[in-house]
């Protein structure tokens, strides 16, 4: 063999040999060449999660076997990067676990790079400068807590946090997290940091009026940046609304906001419209209510925050078909919020199956924990389920989340009543009076548990006569008006309360009491044509029904006798297959759509 070929022959073997020689790890950076790190990094950037998710388990396997074919760098990258992808696969737990090996890795690196000195000539790569953050792989973290419900580990993550290295959204997770453990003082700190990074952080405002801070205090935080950025003439008066709002004054709050929403570059924004709408069904004005959601629905579509209310509306005014068809189009644009099965629930307790109400206000609190609207749901279907202690504490719950609602005093107040626990009601209706000053509704809501009190139905004719002054058309402190007439034999004086109340309004419950005082006085006419216009607002009420059926019974005595004949034939069979029974329970729950559901 010539010394050519020898030559020819030792270099083929050398390159053969070469490819199966041990993987050396691969450099930090190749200048002007992208190694396979990069490619991870450009598809996480690119929103390529399940590519990213494929490729970085495969390299995370690859480095496990052969250790030294990642530079710690490079691997504390790839678990940040597979972390990333299984959050976005709602993979909570497990993203968790790799975040934390991500963040030891990181530990170790800093360790490596403290024990190294550095070389004087050897300046910082590109890969080094971009890696992940660590306080963006703690937020992370703390996002996959509180999907988790675990609260607390989120809290003690961000905490770990220093203070001078934590980003505005940093800073508003803690104070929400910190006001929904009740953590008042730490949340109220958190807020202002990220008031003082973003003074236009409309939510955190929001949350510090909603911690009681002064409405004055949180707008001198926002004075330069309304001095200095035209245009922003209304901030000052929206904080002044919602500190109203927050302070429990619903009137001003309703006036300030209808003056900003008056305002030509404000007319017809849908979040000033559902606040004014939540305003006013706190206020008792469920009429006004119901045209402004109506109003914001017509310009949102696919509006979502506060229909929850809505549809409770609806359904109190017997609009059960138009609860369901909410119901529907709700679930088609999202089942991930608690609206939709609020408003579904609400059809269902106001057709008289609790127990698909209450499940379906579990899944809404499942969802939204904070939700007020699916607490007092579950609540009420517990109590009306014969469960009282259970309804107790969900109304408590409303009673935290929102103390300015009556309506979650009212719900607690009715459950102890439920159970005869009038000393308890007492204490609780006088709290509010106190608490949320003397207007309509607190005059009402403490009258209603003076009635339950034969000793003190002076006290409740005193206090309605007071809410009616202030409010003649108030229902609710007329139907307590009339029911303290009834008793008192007065249907002539109730018969002229109620008309007045209906001469501006029409409502099913005012149509059916003025019915039943016109057949006390023998006007059977007029009394059946208020039961029919009572039923015709409502047709499942119950009570115009058996009033107009009592009626008849009296017109025809013959009739009525072979009615009772078919009735008891009838009451001797089985109850459960009412429509209304809760027999069903187990039937519901299988059926393949219901409200949107499969």
């Amino acid at each position: 063999m010539d010394p050519g070929e020898a030559a020819i022959l030792e270099s083929s073997l050398r390159s053969f040999y070469r490819l199966f020689a041990p993987l050396p790890p691969l450099p930090a950076a190749l200048p002007g060449r992208m190694n396979v790190i990069d490619h991870v990094r450009d598809m996480a950037a690119a929103g390529l999660h399940s590519n990213v998710r494929l490729l970085s388990s495969l390299l995370l396997t690859m480095s496990n076997n052969n250790p030294e074919l990642f530079s710690p760098s490079q691997k504390y990258q790839l678990l940040v990067y597979h972390a990333d992808s299984l959050f976005h696969d709602k993979e909570y737990r497990n993203a968790v676990s790799k975040y934390t090996m991500a963040l030891q890795q990181k530990k170790a690196l800093s360790k490596t790079s403290k024990v190294r000195p550095s070389t004087g000539n050897s300046a910082s790569t590109p890969q080094s400068q971009c890696l992940p953050s660590e306080i963006e792989v703690k937020y992370k973290m703390a996002e996959c807590y509180t999907m988790l419900k675990q609260d607390k580990d989120a809290i003690a993550i961000l905490d770990g946090i220093p203070s001078r290295q934590r980003t505005p959204k940093i800073n508003m997770m803690l104070a929400n997290l910190y006001k929904k453990a009740g953590q008042e003082r730490p949340s109220v700190t958190s807020y202002k940091e990220v008031l003082r990074q973003c003074p236009l952080a409309l939510d955190a405002i929001l949350g510090l009026l909603s911690l009681s801070v002064k409405g004055a205090e949180v707008a001198s935080m926002t004075m330069n940046v309304i001095q200095t950025v035209p245009n922003l003439d209304w901030l000052s008066v929206w904080i002044k609304a919602y500190a109203f709002v927050h302070t429990g004054d619903n009137s001003r709050a309703i006036n300030t906001i209808c003056s900003l929403e008056k305002k030509s570059l404000l007319r017809d924004n849908v979040d000033l419209l559902g606040s004014l709408a939540d305003l006013y069904f706190r206020a008792g004005d469920n009429k006004n209510s119901v045209l402004k959601f109506e109003q914001a629905q017509m310009l949102d579509p696919y509006l979502i925050k506060g229909m929850d209310v809505y549809g409770y509306l609806l359904a109190r005014e017997g609009r059960l078909e138009d609860v369901e068809n909410l119901g529907c189009r709700l679930f088609n644009i999202s089942d991930q919020h608690a609206e939709p099965w609020v408003v579904s629930g609400c059809h269902s307790f106001y057709s008289k199956r609790y127990s698909r109400a209450l499940y379906l206000g579990a899944k809404a609190i499942q969802l939204n924990s904070n939700s007020v609207q699916a607490l007092l749901l579950k609540g009420a279907a517990l109590r009306n389920m014969g469960r009282v202690q259970e309804a107790i504490i969900h109304f408590r719950e409303a009673i935290r989340l929102a103390p300015c609602r009556l309506d979650c005093y009212e719900g607690l107040i009715e459950c102890y009543l439920a159970s005869n626990s009038i000393r308890e009601a007492m204490v609780m209706a006088n709290n509010v009076y106190k608490t949320l000053g003397a207007n309509a509704q607190t005059l009402t809501l403490l009258a209603t548990v003076c009635l339950e009190d034969p000793v003190t139905q002076e006290k409740a004719k005193t206090l309605l006569d007071k809410a009616l002054t202030q409010r003649p058309d108030y229902i609710k402190a007329v139907v307590k008006k009339a029911e303290l007439l009834s008793r008192e034999q007065k249907y002539e004086d109730g018969i002229a309360l109620l008309r007045n109340a209906l001469a501006n309004q029409s409502d099913c419950v005012l149509h059916r009491i003025l019915g039943d005082f016109l057949v006390a006085v023998n006007e059977y006419q007029e009394a059946m044509d208020q039961y029919s216009i009572a039923l015709s607002l409502d047709p499942n009420d119950q009570k115009s029904l058996e009033g107009m059926q009592k009626m008849e019974k009296e017109e025809s005595p013959t009739d009525a006798t072979q009615e009772e004949d078919v009735d008891d034939m009838e009451g001797s069979g089985e109850e459960g297959d009412l429509e209304g029974s809760d027999s069903e329970a187990a039937q519901w729950a299988d059926q393949e759509q219901w409200f949107g559901m499969q």
